[in-house]
């Protein structure tokens, strides 16, 4: 029996993006599966169901999960989207693995086998298959477009027969993939980008883009390319550094994060008392608590002067190239293990292993075992 392949309409609040493009389902087809679809699932990233002919319209979830052996999904599904999966299927997807234990108790008693591409390894193969820098490309791509949009200033030096207009100062806080795609855009609109991380790494890629590098004296490179946790001193060192730096711009883009865990605070409320009248902080940490001490997720607040922005779910501003970039992740994840119709996983892989959620009714991600049971 051929791979049965179901997506169905993301229903989180906000979420625009979906799982499956047309390039992609001609893909999966010409490997020999079948594809089912909810009605409308790609409508609000612009795709009409008549741009999927290798694909079966259905209604409603039941229907389009029926029998399916691999779910795709851009969010975590709710219990209710549990409930309706076939006992045993595999799920794929963005399941933010560390946030609900209920949700992983539910998927492990219908014994799912979820992968979570948050978890994928940080090694050179896995590029292609990784949904957090694709999404994260995205989200820094909207926080230079809303901070441009927000700025009282011209973001490029202009020069006008009533004088020259010098540009604005852009601080870009966190140089991965998503802050360098912020010092990008703001580079591409014309102003002043100076941009920092604890990486020692990054100083090379910020100034490859014609950014300055703001040297704190601080550096915290983490295992797989992420950042570790600091120090109180070396958070003492960083603070004062980055207070002048804060001080000085007209617009401050926040992009630090630490997977499975809360956002380190950059931004103090001492900074902010620092910084410029009617400046701006555009927080993209904001769904995990923020680099701002005064952000409030999916809310535009004013303190001192200063606005602070701590939008939600950035990719989905830009539903179309976002769901686009996320729909190639999990077929280059998936298109390996697809052979002659049916889906075999090799387990010892490394990328198979080091993204497996759940499997059997256990949760097989140590590092998410042990988080869970903690909590």
């Amino acid at each position: 029996m051929p791979l049965s392949i179901a997506v169905v309409r993301e229903r989180g609040l906000g979420e625009s993006r979906v799982a499956l493009v047309p390039e992609t389902a001609k893909k999966f087809a010409a490997l020999g599966a079948t594809l089912r679809m909810e009605q409308s699932a790609g409508i609000e990233s612009h795709l009409l169901d008549s741009v999927y002919p290798e694909v079966t319209m259905v209604n409603g979830i039941t229907e389009a999960y029926g029998t399916a052996g691999l779910i795709l999904r851009v969010a975590p599904p709710s219990a209710a989207e549990i409930a309706a999966m076939p006992e045993g299927a595999v799920l794929i997807g963005l399941l933010k693995p560390f946030e609900d234990k209920a949700r992983l108790a539910a998927l492990n008693a219908r014994k799912i086998t979820a992968f979570a591409l948050e978890l994928l390894p940080r090694i050179s193969r896995a590029q292609s298959m990784d949904a957090l820098s694709s999404q994260g490309s995205c989200g820094g791509y909207q926080c230079g477009l809303i901070a441009a949009a927000r700025c009282t200033k011209f973001f490029p030096m202009l020069t006008t027969a009533a004088g020259t207009i010098r540009p604005a100062r852009v601080l870009v806080i966190g140089a991965g993939v998503a802050g360098l795609q912020a010092i990008a855009t703001c580079k591409r609109l014309g102003a002043m980008v100076e941009a920092y991380d604890v990486r020692a790494a990054s100083r090379e890629q910020i100034e490859s883009l014609g950014a300055k590098f703001v040297d704190t004296g601080v550096s915290a490179d983490g295992v797989g390319g992420y950042a570790r946790e600091l120090t109180a001193e070396e958070k003492a060192m960083q603070a004062e550094k980055l207070t002048k730096a804060v001080a000085l711009a007209d617009v401050v883009i926040t992009t630090a994060a630490i997977p499975g865990k809360k956002a380190p605070v950059i931004i103090t409320v001492d900074m902010i008392k620092r910084m410029k009248y009617g400046a701006i902080i555009v927080d993209m940490a904001a769904e995990s608590g923020g680099n701002c001490a005064l952000t409030q997720p999916g809310e535009h607040v004013i303190a001192n002067d200063v606005n602070i922005h701590g939008p939600l779910n950035l990719p989905s501003r830009m539903p179309t190239h976002a769901s686009e970039l996320y729909a190639k992740n999990l077929y280059n994840f998936l298109s390996p293990w697809i052979k002659d119709g049916e889906l075999v996983f090799d387990w010892s892989d490394e990328v198979v292993a080091g993204t497996l959620l759940c499997k059997d009714g256990l949760t097989a991600h140590s590092v998410v075992k042990q988080v869970m049971e903690a909590a």
